[in-house]
């Protein structure tokens, strides 16, 4: 990939289908190998667009193909981290750090102490990546019915 122009997403974005397309392409490595199965099967065109209103979401862009995207909710303490998506062909060139980097930003003018972010108990590399990009393991957390662990809980101090 070569430039990849980052922007927050404004209420100028109509390309809903596609962002939907992004994350479901993202995050198919996961069905069958995370239980629960993700929340981003659920997600809608519509949704995406009701969870940019109510949250800071970022896109990714090399020309006019959306290559990443990330949504951030304001908590007491920290910007939680969510739907942080990169396309699988775009990967490993630094576009989701890229994008937590902006969620940084966002999380210091908020004046928010740091970032929070959850992901499955099965998906080892994601925690090795978000380790290797300053995040800690604070917590482990089981979905609802659920009677093990399904997910763990990371954190990044902001300076």
């Amino acid at each position: 990939m070569s430039d990849v122009a980052l922007r927050r997403l404004d209420d100028g974005f109509d390309r809903w289908d596609a962002l939907l397309d992004l994350i479901l392409a993202s995050f198919a490595y996961m069905n069958g190998r995370i239980d629960p199965p993700s929340s981003a099967l659920a997600l809608t065109a519509e949704t995406l667009k009701t969870k940019a209103i109510s949250e800071i979401a970022y896109i990714a862009l090399e020309g006019e193909q959306l290559v990443g995207c990330v949504f951030c909710r304001p908590e007491a303490e920290s910007l939680y981290v969510g739907k942080l998506a990169v396309l699988p062909a775009a990967q490993g060139q630094g576009i989701g750090k890229r994008l937590l980097v902006l969620a940084e930003v966002a999380a210091r003018d908020l004046g928010l102490k740091n970032l929070r972010l959850e992901t499955r108990i099965e998906l080892i590399d994601n925690h090795a990546t978000f380790a290797a990009w300053g995040f800690r393991k604070t917590a482990e957390n089981r979905h609802a019915g659920f009677d093990r662990t399904t997910s763990i809980e990371m954190r990044k101090a902001i300076a």
